[in-house]
């Protein structure tokens, strides 16, 4: 894992940061966009980034953990994100050990991590997942597939074995939907999305 976070930051030059933030969050999720929470509630954004998406969520009054392990990312989305009120953490999967003890939380969100975590390291991040969820909370993941960026590797997954591990922990799917990258140049590299919405039960 650190040496994808060396290459994230490495990689964090303004150019990335401004391609980050120009996407609109509310396209990105499209596919679960019916299933976020109506009522403000509390939000950890998992692998945040510069933040984009925890300042979409604190925008519809959520009260946001953004959670992000590479400092030059995180220092980014302070300083464009700061009048959010969004709380800011360093911290790292599979553990999540720092922000596991701020929750329960009725959203967590994972855009575009899950992939650069293996396998061992799944096995240990979902029940972590799960267990910051608050009952009825849902979890998101946006599953990359598809080749890795230089010095951000990417490890296969399988969409049934997410599924399957996420039911381990019992949390019920709501949805799974494929979709298109949104970029031109990673459409013809073949990288596609699985955007996946599951729900901790109410009791």
């Amino acid at each position: 894992m650190n040496d994808i976070l060396d290459g994230y930051a490495a990689a964090a030059t303004p150019d990335l940061i401004e391609r980050y933030e120009a996407f609109d969050p509310a396209v990105l999720y499209a596919p679960v966009l019916d299933l976020l929470p109506k009522t403000p509630g509390r939000a950890a954004d998992i692998g945040t980034g510069t933040g984009r998406d925890a300042a979409w969520l604190a925008g519809q009054g959520h009260r946001v953990l953004a959670v992000e392990p590479v400092r030059a990312l995180r220092e980014a989305g302070m300083a464009r994100h700061g009048d959010k009120g969004i709380t800011w953490l360093d911290d790292t999967l599979p553990d999540l050990s720092a922000a596991r003890e701020l929750g329960p939380f009725d959203l967590v969100t994972l855009n575009g991590v899950w992939q650069h975590i293996d396998d061992t390291a799944r096995a240990v991040a979902m029940p972590v997942l799960a267990g910051m969820l608050a009952r009825g909370g849902r979890l998101v993941l946006a599953l990359r597939h598809g080749p890795g960026v230089a010095g951000r590797r990417a490890f296969p997954m399988s969409d049934e074995a997410t599924i399957a591990a996420a039911g381990g922990c019992g949390l019920a799917l709501l949805r799974r939907q494929d979709t298109a990258s949104h970029q031109a140049g990673n459409r013809a590299l073949g990288v596609r999305w699985t955007w996946m919405a599951f729900e901790r039960p109410e009791i």
